[in-house]
């Protein structure tokens, strides 16, 4: 009697079936709760049919093929990607030995082969049962996105749950998505915040996407579906590399580099008081004024993002005049900073917009420590060596004018339009301070001296006889200005310092 052979063909078809179809009840469970599996996220995100798996059979012991992660390679617009996709329909996503050694195979594989790496989370944290196994598999994973920061773009989508350990990894990746309703992160759950504190919040209020979106900032892009999460994930690869060492992807420019915007005539306000919109400003500078706003939603004051000139990705920092009058916060400068980092980090050209009037005032801030963190944004701009762009708007004082990316801090392209106000302060600050005794004796017309001042010293062309700006410029042509002056600076030469690194004012 002899034994039938197996194909090994149907064999492998077989196995494979079995390890990627899971627990079809779990699954069921999923899709109850308005959520994706792990591999649906990973096959709505990349291109169609270019997604290849990795270790779909590794397993713990006798547990389930996969260990609770997808992992692999694919594409998105056409260029390669690495993906890590918790899978919660096991364990809850949590992390053990395997899962750990799974994610970390693709994060070498993206540092080594120069390749951005995304990870889609939704996880529980560690995994218990695995005991200080999974603390070190973890710790594996956050060494790695350190050592990953400014090689490879990192990207993470909060599509699920994230406690304890799964949040810190996300915190250190370049940019984070999470979905309304969907996506939630907290070192420490409700419950046992109660328990310990005895303060009663849910999971929304504590950490859910507006939380993080709004108050945080610890996520960059706030979507309603997972489907426009996606979406926005492929809309920012249009303005990344791959690395640190290529270029960011230009496109053809269709857009005419000479266009001029007549809107920006009259953009200003008459009265300095009064705001706009800055991205009114950008939108008309901007190819086809497409702009993709980061951080939306957080530190409103300071508006940055990405966009083309020319068919070239570059990264735009404004301050906003709608918000605050466009005055500087913590906030704002540290999402400012992390920004101009990113950038820099990722060969991305700078082009800043300044209307401030200064750092904002008062003890919240002062005792908050607007000092240090006013001074990360003051470093991130002079430490930066991509081509860095500035126009002034409208108000430049004080320090905040040093900070926004002056000439003096290594600009290489500075100009104003003729409402632009470069001084120490605004006019009426400053006459108070240099008329006191004046005014107290009711010597002088107050009014008089705030229009001498203004017309002395709240104006571009102190600074432009200075060479501190290399032009006042027509608002409306800004867009040829800008294009012309990145052709140039785009083909310096950037010198990396010899030092280990600075130490920025954490």
């Amino acid at each position: 009697m002899t034994t039938r052979k197996v194909d090994p063909l149907n064999e492998l078809r077989q196995r494979k079936y079995e390890a990627g179809h899971g627990d079809a009840e779990a699954f069921k469970r999923q899709h109850a709760k308005g959520k994706l599996t792990a591999r649906e996220r990973i096959s709505r995100l990349v291109d169609r049919n270019s997604f290849e798996e990795i270790d779909l059979f590794a397993r713990h012991g006798d547990g389930v093929p996969g260990d609770g992660v997808v992992t692999g390679m694919a594409k998105i617009g056409g260029r390669d990607v690495m993906l890590f996709s918790h899978d919660a329909s096991v364990f809850g996503g949590s992390l053990g030995e395997v899962f750990a050694e799974k994610v970390i195979k693709v994060m070498d594989l993206a540092v080594r082969n120069r390749i951005p790496i995304i990870g889609i989370n939704d996880s529980g944290g560690a995994r218990i049962q695995e005991g200080v196994v999974s603390l070190a598999g973890y710790a594996e994973i956050f060494w790695r996105n350190v050592e990953a920061s400014g090689v490879v773009p990192q990207l993470s989508l909060i599509l699920g749950p994230c406690t304890g350990g799964a949040v810190y990894s996300p915190a250190i990746t370049d940019f984070t998505f999470m979905v309304h309703g969907v996506g939630y992160m907290f070192i420490t759950g409700p419950e046992v915040i109660r328990v310990t504190t005895g303060e009663n919040v849910t999971f929304d209020s504590l950490g859910g996407a507006e939380v993080h979106n709004v108050k945080s900032g610890v996520a960059h892009f706030l979507a309603e579906t997972e489907e426009e999460c996606f979406a926005q994930v492929r809309k920012l690869f249009q303005y990344i590399p791959q690395s640190c060492e290529e270029q960011p992807p230009a496109v053809e420019g269709t857009d005419d580099p000479e266009r001029e915007a007549p809107s920006l005539a009259t953009v200003i306000p008459d009265n300095p008081k009064e705001p706009y919109d800055i991205k009114d400003v950008i939108t008309a500078i901007v190819d086809h004024g497409d702009f993709l706003e980061v951080h939306p939603f957080f530190a409103m004051n300071l508006v940055v993002g990405f966009a083309h000139l020319d068919g070239k990705p570059v990264g735009v920092v404004a301050n906003q005049p709608k918000v605050m009058a466009g005055a500087l916060d913590i906030n704002a400068s540290d999402k400012g900073a992390r920004f101009v980092r990113f950038c820099d980090a990722f060969n991305i050209p700078l082009v800043t917009f300044v209307d401030v009037p200064g750092f904002l005032p008062g003890t919240a801030q002062e005792y908050g420590g607007i000092i240090r963190h006013g001074a990360k944004l003051l470093y991130a701009f002079s430490e930066a060596t991509v081509p860095k762009l500035t126009v002034i708007t409208r108000k430049a004082y004080g320090g905040a004018y040093c900070v926004m990316c002056s000439k003096h801090i290594r600009a290489d392209f500075n100009v104003a339009w003729p409402t632009a106000e470069i001084a120490v302060m605004g006019p009426e600050g400053a006459v108070n301070i240099l008329f006191r005794r004046e005014l107290a004796a009711g010597t002088t017309d107050r009014s008089e001296l705030v229009s001498e001042y203004t017309e002395r010293f709240a104006n571009p062309y102190v600074a432009a006889e200075r060479g501190y700006i290399d032009g006042v410029i027509e608002p409306g042509r800004t867009r040829g200005e800008l294009i012309r002056a990145l052709r140039i600076s785009i083909r310096k030469d950037r010198r990396r310092s010899p030092r280990w690194h600075g130490n920025i004012p954490l």
